[in-house]
């Protein structure tokens, strides 16, 4: 076991690391995840609130992703402590708190310009446009910059990671082309979803040409099951999500307490009464207040029944309402030391609880990993990340916003696509650009010989398109916010941001 996590895909000599032996293999890794451009470039990539209209403080991807590790480290510390009843739990399923730093570090390295709306317009951009079947995926585009698109001296493709670090990052261990066939009326793990034509694969690690890399570093696991490892990075991830962005809200001072106290007071007083409405009562626009907690009560009873409770889910309400609620939002932050005292308190104090609140999981349960926060942390998260859902993402200034940016990455996409398929043009587009479309299109040709499972294979005349499509998509995906606005205005023929444009070209 310990030699298979610490593989990988090209041997390397002795001299690409100081010491030999399994640990200083992820020590190695985590050196060049860190070391990578990709990571850096986490910097200029907005996490939720764009940073030039709120501020330096707010947390991008690279702060996230560093907190994320912080996290995951201590997780992992605590599981394997001598003193720790899950010690040799974590061991036998394999839990080296250095593998967990470098999944932690990398698991956004496939992040967009502009966040979770950049990821949803690429997708459209790739299915409907590109004819990319399995479409842009952030997770699968981690795997893929790791194993294909990141260079190190030691392979031709990739950051020749250990199969342990590959397999921690794949936190959907599956491409979009899971047989469905295989899954009963039960429920689904994380990921898919049951639609009116059957079950969608909305997330997943990696795309149809890196399957058989992925296959490779997961050799021995069960079927869509994370590692271990992967288990802890993916809560610690969920920890810092929850936790940083209330931060970041409050911090610009979007979050009104008087809505959030008035949806919170109106389902604590009002439950009885909500629980008998349709769902189509609480989802519509006189919907009294409460109601989008109550139908997020409903939705985690219908999703993920071994872990919702009605008694968790009142005890949860109350403990944020008290602790958020009537606590930090009652006073605006003002940027003074009182303020930053009170949101730093109230940001340690949260992190400490939950990330000391992970458990076993569940045998056998498939919408969780091996291990899960206990039930009244995993309700209190819950709760927390539909704050920033209800009160932020569909706040309508914020909205208008992303419908600009979602145009401005259409421009980009379509520009660099009709620039290099013209014949008369292409040879002077960026050398970058024609790299990437050489790499996806050698994986392309590569596919239809290695053949793995379930994965479709290209038509030999669709296999040059194909290389073109995923290579602009790959391209595109590697931009900064700024990047890629000065691409797609320098393709709309507006030179203001000409000179923004950088080295990635």
């Amino acid at each position: 076991m310990s030699s298979d996590r610490a593989s990988r895909r090209v041997p390397e000599p002795r001299s690409s690391a100081e010491v030999t032996g399994e640990h200083s293999q992820f020590r190695l890794d985590l050196e060049r995840i860190r070391f990578s451009p990709y990571f850096s470039r986490l910097s200029a990539v907005t996490q939720v609130i764009a940073q030039p209209g709120a501020g330096p403080l707010i947390h991008n991807r690279l702060t996230h992703s560093i907190k994320v590790t912080a996290v995951a480290r201590a997780i992992a510390v605590k599981l394997t402590d001598a003193a720790s009843p899950t010690r040799d739990f974590a061991l036998e399923h394999g839990c080296d708190a250095v593998v967990v730093q470098a999944a932690a570090s990398a698991h956004d390295l496939g992040h967009p310009p502009f966040g979770h709306l950049g990821e949803r317009v690429l997708d459209r951009l790739s299915r409907e446009t590109l004819g990319l079947v399995d479409g842009f995926e952030g997770n699968a585009q981690s795997y893929r910059i790791l194993t294909a698109l990141d260079v190190s001296e030691a392979a031709p493709r990739g950051l020749n990671l250990t199969a342990a670090v590959r397999t921690a990052v794949a936190k959907y261990p599956w491409t979009r082309y899971v047989d469905t066939h295989e899954f009963d009326d039960g429920p689904l793990p994380r990921g898919l979803r049951r639609t009116a034509d059957g079950i969608e694969v909305v997330k997943f690690s990696a795309y149809g040409i890196d399957a058989l890399d992925l296959g490779q570093a997961r050799r021995g696991l069960p079927p869509l099951q994370q590692s271990l490892e992967c288990s802890i990075m993916d809560i610690a991830d969920d920890i810092a999500y929850s936790i940083h962005d209330v931060d970041d809200f409050y911090r610009a001072g979007v979050l009104s307490q008087g809505a959030v106290a008035r949806e919170f007071r109106g389902w604590v007083e009002s439950g009885a009464q909500l629980r008998e409405l349709e769902d189509e009562e609480l989802a519509g626009r006189s919907a009294p207040p409460g109601s989008a907690l109550e139908a997020l009560r409903r939705k985690l009873r219908r999703s993920d029944p071994w872990a919702a409770d009605d008694d968790a889910f009142a005890d949860a309400v109350g403990v944020v309402a008290e602790d958020l609620v009537d606590g930090l939002l009652a006073i605006p932050f003002d940027g003074s030391i009182a303020s930053e005292r009170a949101l730093s308190s109230f940001t340690n104090r949260w992190i400490s609880h939950l990330q000391s609140s992970v458990v076993r999981a569940p045998a056998d349960e498939m919408r969780t990993g091996l291990v899960t926060l206990d039930r009244r942390a995993w309700h209190e998260v819950e709760i927390l990340k539909f704050v920033h859902r209800h009160f932020i993402l569909d706040r309508a200034d914020i909205v208008m916003y992303q419908r600009g940016l979602s145009r401005v990455l259409t421009r980009a996409v379509k520009g660099l696509t009709a620039w290099i398929t013209d014949e008369h043009d292409r040879d002077r587009v960026p050398q970058r650009l024609r790299e990437l479309v050489e790499i996806a299109t050698d994986a392309y040709v590569l596919l239809r010989s290695t053949r793995p499972d379930g994965v479709p294979l290209p038509d030999p005349a669709e296999v040059r398109s194909l290389g073109v499509g995923r290579g602009v998509i790959d391209y595109v995906a590697s931009l900064s916010d700024d990047q890629a606005l000065a691409v797609s205005e320098a393709i709309d023929g507006r030179p203001d941001r000409l000179w923004d444009i950088g080295q990635n070209l």
